[in-house]
């Protein structure tokens, strides 16, 4: 057992040596703690279709971490996680930026229970647990990032976000195939802010981060 969780580690570092990310000794022990837990769950609950733990590491772990430079270059620090599942890519954000305020917002008992879990074993401060749908959500402050990860098509995505969404708030939506007709699909009040293309460290599949924001020339708030 020590030996797999050496190679957890390895892999890990490396891939965020690849990212060009840098965490502390105990940001690399809290996700891998998180990992350990979701592998233990994910034998009774059925959380995640990947069973191997250093498949894991590239497929949740760093596919999610990916997107962490882009989520960091806005100023604001309310974040939502739409469709989180077990918490990809919103608890793997949240254990590697403590200041942000992460809201995992997920309709599966199953998973969100599995999250508050997460969130009791380690202690975390900044993460929020919702198990509701999307259209059902209410929330009393604004959100400066909205995400998903592999959640519904952009125009679908953007409909249900909509009520959530300010002026200024990016809708940060994690594709693997990115159609033009899935593009032009968006509704009018939101343009396409950018495109950026996703490496993850041991996955040779594409991956993109579409950027959304509300379309100030629509005259919406």
């Amino acid at each position: 057992m020590a030996g797999i969780s050496t190679q957890l580690e390895a892999r890990l570092k490396q891939g965020c040596d690849e990212l060009k990310l840098n965490f502390s000794d105990l940001t690399y022990k809290q996700l891998l703690t998180y990992l350990d837990l979701l592998v233990r769950w994910n034998k009774a609950y059925n959380l995640s279709s990947v069973r191997e733990p250093l498949t894991m590491v590239t497929r949740h772990l760093l596919d999610s971490l990916s997107i962490l430079p882009h989520v960091d270059q806005f100023e604001g620090r309310q974040i939502l996680d739409v469709g989180t599942g077990a918490g990809l890519p919103g608890m793997v954000l949240a254990l590697a930026n403590d200041r942000g305020q992460f809201t995992l917002l997920d309709s599966n008992g199953k998973k969100t229970r599995f999250l508050t879990q997460v969130c009791l074993e380690l202690k975390l401060a900044n993460v929020r647990v919702v198990n509701t749908r999307v259209e059902n959500f209410q929330s009393q402050g604004g959100f400066d990032v909205i995400l998903t990860r592999a959640f519904a098509s952009l125009g679908d995505t953007v409909t249900l976000v909509a009520p959530l969404a300010g002026q200024k708030t990016r809708i940060m939506a994690m594709k693997a195939q990115l159609l033009n007709d899935e593009l032009r699909s968006l509704p009018e009040h939101f343009v396409v802010e950018s495109i950026k293309s996703l490496r993850v460290p041991g996955l040779d599949e594409n991956r993109n981060l579409v950027i959304m924001i509300k379309n100030k020339q629509a005259g919406l708030s």
